[in-house]
């Protein structure tokens, strides 16, 4: 039986965990091992991500005055908390991936800026591409339209010296 002075210890790293998440993402880890869910962990480090596994109790008063307060509600049955501390959609991606790899468990919910998504809306932030593509793909839009204008201009500046050209040798023929 875990002692009080044990379970402030993991409340405290808990409250830290969620005040330093950028997001927060619940998922039902029942059927995998210890194997397994070391492996997703190892997974999620890689990308500034973590994972735990804790009573819902200690989590419930862990979050209690943060903006992750509103996961309370969806913290039932075996369940793992995946953390994001840089990008909000990579433990998304990660946790997509290895529960469709498995074939097991699922993302229950998760919490962004304060804000509940369920599951449905949790995997769809699976979906989302990263903020470096979508930065890529903004500049691109930006881009566009310079490049489209430094295309028209440059070929009316050719067809234009192209005439000219034409005129001159029809001038000294």
């Amino acid at each position: 039986m875990a002692t009080k002075a044990f379970k402030e210890e993991k409340i405290q790293y808990f409250k830290s965990q969620f005040e330093k998440a950028s997001a927060a993402y619940v998922a039902d880890y029942r059927g995998y091992s210890v194997e397994q869910i070391t492996n997703l962990r190892r997974l999620l480090q890689k990308e500034n991500c973590d994972l735990t596994v804790t009573k819902n109790t200690l989590a419930k008063i862990a979050i209690k005055g943060t903006s992750y307060e509103s996961l309370s509600e969806v913290l039932e049955g075996p369940t793992a908390i995946a953390f994001g501390f840089g990008d909000q959609v990579a433990p998304a991606k990660i946790l997509s991936k290895f529960i469709k790899d498995s074939k097991k468990g699922e993302i229950i919910a998760a919490c962004l800026d304060g804000e509940l998504y369920d599951s449905k809306q949790a995997k769809d932030l699976a979906n989302l591409p990263s903020k470096e593509e979508l930065y890529a793909k903004i500049l691109g839009s930006i881009n566009s339209p310079a490049s489209g204008i430094v295309g028209c201009v440059n070929g009316v500046m050719a067809s234009l010296v192209r005439a000219i050209d034409a005129v001159a040798k029809q001038k000294q023929a």
